[in-house]
Formats: structure tokens, sequence, C-alpha cells
């Protein structure tokens, strides 16, 4: 009987010590622990990124107004022109040939001229004779008006052939001019970009004009043509300062200002953007036509502004994502609710109004927030656990080896 109730109780002793082993270590939850930031002053940028390429500022296209074959050429890729330098030549003597053969006409016409006011003349002393004679009565009324109607027909003929000599003028002028545009010369100072003829090649000129070179005026002034969507532009306006990158030169950063937004709506896919032209200096020719660029937009900065992590204004906490609780809305247009840590290590809700953001930071405005509070942007990890790899072997949780592992 004794020795019965000697192991119930040493049986009771022992389920009590796992009891309370499990009660005071098992099912004891440490406490919450929350990551903190201070709250700083500081500058902040707010930037609108986007990628563009880069362009000259003007672009010009040299062509040819007169067809034929391209005798030579005076320009080549990245050739330096000056305006009214020579860059190309059409074979001209077709032109000349036509210039000589409008030149003759010319002096056909004008002898024409010559001819009929000599002739002019000669039917108004006739028409003179008979006025006189009919007076005598030595000659009929009917010689008078042929005289006369001869002399009108003279008077036409000369008017005639004065516009025929203004007609071969004109044609001569033409002729020339087409002569003239035998020889192709640059409009403007800047760099050959692109050449698209050759030597004894054959352009036509019939219906539209072609394109022998692309020359970039004021190669030492580039502009990025860029994208910005819809949802950006509202911030960018002219003026406002720009830097961008290039694959071609790691690690340098390249400054410019925008020049135009302009108004035209660019669609593709239901995706509207908005064209924007930075533009930079570009000594030594560095930046090529084509290169990608990618631009940052300075659309507002903050000196000495009340920044908090952009985590904290996205951070709540978990009772009261469970329970809903009484404290305002996270979200409320620009205002925002911050979790401060008082010192008994309570949380408050404090009441924000956010300003400009660069991503990582945003620009709180308050009167209940100093610089120097503690703000809680996430959860710590818990002390009283332990990770699944820090277990002793045989209670799970790790991941176990390989076939191969535990071979070797």
């Amino acid at each position: 009987m004794v020795r019965r109730v000697t192991v119930i109780v040493g049986v009771l002793a022992i389920g009590l010590a796992i009891a309370g082993y499990v009660f005071f270590n098992g099912e004891r939850k440490p406490p919450v622990r929350y990551r903190t930031v201070p709250v700083e002053r500081g500058t902040l940028i707010s930037l609108v990124t986007a990628t563009g390429t880069i362009n000259p500022i003007t672009t010009i296209q040299v062509g040819s107004q007169v067809s034929g074959m391209i005798e030579s050429l005076h320009a080549d890729f990245n050739s330096s022109v000056k305006a009214g330098q020579v860059v190309a030549r059409i074979d001209p003597f077709p032109y000349q040939a036509r210039r000589d053969q409008a030149a003759a006409s010319l002096a056909n016409t004008k002898a024409a001229f010559d001819k009929a006011q000599i002739e002019q003349a000669q039917k108004r002393r006739e028409l003179d004779r008979a006025k006189a004679l009919i007076g005598q009565q030595f000659v009929s009324q009917n010689e008078v008006d042929v005289a006369l109607t001869a002399y009108e027909g003279a008077v036409a003929q000369v008017k005639v052939t004065q516009a025929a000599v203004k007609q071969a003028e004109a044609m001569l002028q033409a002729a020339e001019l087409d002569l003239k545009y035998t020889v192709i010369r640059s409009p403007v100072d800047g760099v050959v970009i692109s050449r698209q003829v050759e030597v004894g090649q054959r352009i036509s000129a019939s219906f539209s004009i072609p394109t022998l070179f692309l020359i970039a005026e004021k190669v030492t002034k580039m502009q990025v043509d860029t994208n910005v969507s819809e949802a950006d532009i509202g911030g960018v306006a002219e003026g406002k300062d720009a830097s961008f990158t290039v694959d071609a030169y790691p690690g340098e950063v390249f400054h410019g200002r925008v020049r135009q937004v302009r108004n035209a709506p660019i669609n593709v896919q239901n995706v509207v953007t908005y064209d924007v032209v930075v533009e930079c200096e570009n000594p030594g020719f560095r930046l090529k036509p084509g290169m990608t660029a990618n631009v940052s937009i300075v659309v507002a900065k903050r000196d000495q502004a009340l920044k908090v992590p952009t985590a904290a204004l996205r951070f709540t906490p978990p009772t009261q994502a469970k329970s809903g609780g009484n404290t305002p809305p996270a979200s409320m247009g620009r205002r925002r609710v911050l979790w401060r840590q008082g010192v008994d290590q309570e949380l408050e809700a404090v009441t924000v109004e956010v300003g400009i953001s660069d991503g990582a930071y945003a620009e709180v405005v308050t009167p209940d927030l100093n610089e120097g509070d503690a703000v809680v942007i996430g959860l710590d990890a818990q002390r009283g656990e332990r990770k699944g790899a820090e277990l002793p072997p045989g209670f799970g949780g790790g991941q176990r080896g390989s076939r191969r592992d535990r071979g070797l």
C-alpha cells in the first residue's frame, strides 16, 4: 500500500514538474518589440525618372533639288562643315546644255522683238502717209483703214514678242538655277552624322527631295527626348534641373535643364506619356546621337525638412490591424498616421501631413513630432524564439541534409 502511494505521488510530482515547465517556458509569449528610427532633419529631393534618347538639337537633311548622277563627294561621316561649304556635286553637263539652249532661245526672241518694233515703226509711217493723202483725196478711206489695221497688228505683235522675251528670260533663269543646284552646299555649320549616297549613284528628285547627308547643328549642345508618364508630368516644368547617365560612361553624371514639355500625348498600348526635352552641354562631342539616357528630373527640393522613412508611413501595429482600434485610418489623402514609441515603450498615434518624397524618406509636417522622436518602422525579431536551424537535433524545424551530405 505504501509502495503504491509512493509511486502515485512520484508520478504526480513528475506531471506537475512537466506542466510547470510547459506553463512557464513553452506557453509564455515574449513581449512584442518594435524597430524604431529617429526623426531627422535634412534635404529632400523629389525626382521623376524616365528613359530617353540623346539627339542633336537641330538635324538638317541636306538633299538635292535636281536629278542626276553624283559626280563627287566632298564630305564624309563625322566631317565638320561650314555654312556654304560644298559637300557634293551632281554631273552638270545636262543642265549646262539646257542653260545654253535657254540662252539661245532668249536671243531668238529678242531678235523677234526687235523685228516687231521695226515693223511697227513702218506701219506707223504708212498710216501717217495715208492720213495725209486722204485730205488731198489721193487715197480712199479704205486704204486709210487698211493702214490703220496693219499698224494695230504691228503693235500687238510687239507685245507678243515682248512677252516671249520675258518667258525666255524666265526659262534661262530656271536653267541657271538648276545648274546652280548641281553643287550641293551645307546650309549650316555642323557635323555630318550620316552620308547616304556614293559617287556614281543616280538620284531622282521627281516626287520628293532625296536626302544626301544628315548634318547636326551645334553639336556642343545636345538634347534628351524622354517619355514621362502622365502620373508624373504634373510636377515637370520648363527650367527644372535634370541629370542623366549613359551606359557609355558608367558612374558619370551629366547635368541639364528641361527646355520643353510638349503637350502632344504619346499613346502606346493605352499607356499615355509626354515628351520632355532636356537640354545639356556636350563639350568634346562625347555624347553621341542615339545613346540611351536614364534621366532624373528634380521636381521639388526641401532644405531642413522633417523627414521619416517611408516604411514608417506604412506601418500598422499588429493589435491595431486585428482589432481595428479607435485610431484614425492610416491614409486620409495626404494625411497619414505615424506610430511613435514613448518613454514607457507604449505606442502613440501621430497624425501628420505628408510632403515630398524621394522614395526612401518622406517629408512630414506636424507640430506633434520633433526631431529625434522614435517612430516605428516594423517589428523586431522575437528574442524568445529560436530559429529552426538553431533547434537541437531531433526537434525538427531545420532542413534535413541530403543523402550525399549524410554519406559524407
